[in-house]
């Protein structure tokens, strides 16, 4: 007897796949046609039933979509929680695998959300960064939280790299990098969370260049 797979996107009880659908395929063309979008290393993305984390920088409000829509399966992404209380909006996110988060606070109930999403054998968009970062001096750097995800329920972590969406209102061609994956240690410490984010964050940076 074969064991089955998850179901990408089950882990939300509230998806919709033909809303994902019908917004992936309307942004992924946008993103092609007028930002002349390139995706590369999608021979890295693992197939659907695959619990793993995308790890991207983020430069742009447009860096999920742009991530996203690039996946060929439903994945699951962090939104701060204020938009879950703006009316038709707050509705749509839920059922397009958006759940919230309280940026200024360690939110504990999100970081519940992203294992759960994980342990089902899902796809988890993350920014390592904790949010946009236009400064240089501040960007590709980040705490440990992919890194201590990725140990605690032993996703793969594929590293995405995704230049100019800084000038994304400047219609700029836009490339989005899928890395090779990276794994956490079949026994890690707690020593290993950052040290880990710091091999993705080195990774993220390369695929910038």
């Amino acid at each position: 007897m074969t064991e089955s797979k998850p179901v990408p996107g089950s882990a939300n009880p509230q998806f919709n796949p033909l809303l994902y659908f019908l917004g992936k395929h309307f942004t992924a063309t946008s993103f092609d046609v007028i930002w002349r979008r390139t995706v590369r290393g999608r021979e890295n993305i693992p197939p659907p039933g695959t619990a793993v984390i995308f790890a991207a920088n983020h430069r742009s409000f447009a860096d999920p979509n742009l991530v996203g829509s690039a996946v060929p399966y439903p994945i699951h992404f962090f939104a701060k929680a204020e938009l879950f209380k703006i009316p038709v909006l707050g509705w749509y996110i839920r059922r397009v695998n958006a759940f919230p988060v309280k940026r200024h606070d360690h939110d504990v109930g999100a970081f519940k959300n992203a294992i759960r999403v994980l342990q089902h054998g899902d796809g988890l968009l993350l920014f390592p960064e904790g949010g946009r970062r236009l400064d240089p001096a501040r960007q590709f750097r980040a705490k440990s939280g992919v890194g201590m995800l990725a140990c605690m329920t032993g996703a793969r972590i594929i590293p995405v790299g995704v230049k100019n969406s800084d000038r994304f209102t400047h219609l700029a061609s836009i490339t989005v990098n899928f890395g090779k994956p990276i794994f956490p240690p079949s026994n890690p410490a707690k020593e290993d969370y950052q040290r880990l984010t710091d091999q993705v964050m080195t990774q993220i940076k390369e695929l910038c260049q």
